[in-house]
């Protein structure tokens, strides 16, 4: 049963160092097979806060890490280096695919990279973007759990975080699910839940789920959310799903423990799913 991990907002420069012992002792015990790191790397995209990245990246070591920029890994005051390279300093860490694909046996990782340089927070997802990755997931295997990584959040649970719903959201919601997405993971709002994208677009042609991860390392966490990562694992019964689980920080016994976990049913007819 495969095992990914995902985590987000880390925010490099605001991290908490009994944190990062914890979350690096529970990727040591788990060993998933994919780490996927969604975005806000960094907290203002400077040398040392990428180089802190680096030094975390190295210690996630042997799973393979794939990761995509944030809103908060762009450069916010030095302007041209905004205008004119917005990603140098996410590339000299992590390379220069700005949205990565990962395929194994379990997992179809597809990003998005939903940031701009035009845009200081908002996200954006291009009619380009979008029918991109839907010809990527019609070209996949019913076999394996086909996911989609945005940094900001294609559907969101609480009024006030609508401005941070990503631009160009519902033609590509409808588009990768008629294509064949099982899920669609984000970060950006600090907020971890798991909900069916039917929630906010009605007639969807097949289920779909929204996977959203809160602030991993970061002190900037929200009232009602502590530092959290998911954990999501394969699962066939005999038909293909997947358990989705929330994994919070402990600051009294200095670990992360798990604290929910849901079955995630993925849409297949019988004869693709029997194994």
């Amino acid at each position: 049963m495969g095992v990914l991990l995902q985590i987000s907002d880390t925010h490099f420069g605001t991290e908490q160092p009994p944190v990062v012992d914890a979350l690096l002792r529970l990727v040591t015990e788990m060993k998933p097979e994919v780490i996927v790191w969604s975005g806000d790397i960094t907290q203002r995209a400077r040398r040392g806060q990428f180089e802190a990245a680096r030094a975390f990246l190295e210690q996630l070591r042997p799973a393979t890490i794939v990761t995509l920029p944030g809103n908060h890994d762009i450069p916010l005051f030095n302007l041209p280096a905004r205008l004119f390279f917005p990603y140098a300093g996410y590339r000299r860490v992590f390379g220069e695919a700005l949205e990565p694909r990962y395929e194994s046996a379990d997992f179809h990782i597809l990003c998005v990279n939903t940031t701009r340089w035009y845009r200081h927070v908002d996200g954006e997802i291009s009619p380009d973007q979008a029918q991109r990755i839907a010809r990527q997931l019609d070209a996949s295997t019913p076999d394996r759990v086909r996911i989609v990584v945005t940094h900001q959040p294609v559907h969101v649970i609480k009024g006030k975080d609508e401005k941070n719903v990503v631009h160009g959201n519902e033609h590509a919601v409808r588009r990768w699910a008629a294509a064949g997405a099982d899920i669609v993971m984000g970060g950006h709002i600090h907020l971890p839940y798991v909900r069916p994208l039917a929630e906010r677009f009605p007639d969807l042609p097949r289920a779909i789920w929204a996977v959203q991860a809160g602030t991993a390392l970061s002190w900037r966490v929200r009232h009602s959310a502590p530092n959290s990562i998911n954990l999501l694992r394969r699962a066939n019964e005999p038909y293909l799903a997947c358990i989705a689980e929330r994994w919070d920080f402990s600051a009294a016994r200095t670990r992360f423990e798990p604290v929910d976990s849901q079955h995630l049913p993925l849409d297949r007819p019988r004869r693709e799913a029997l194994n």
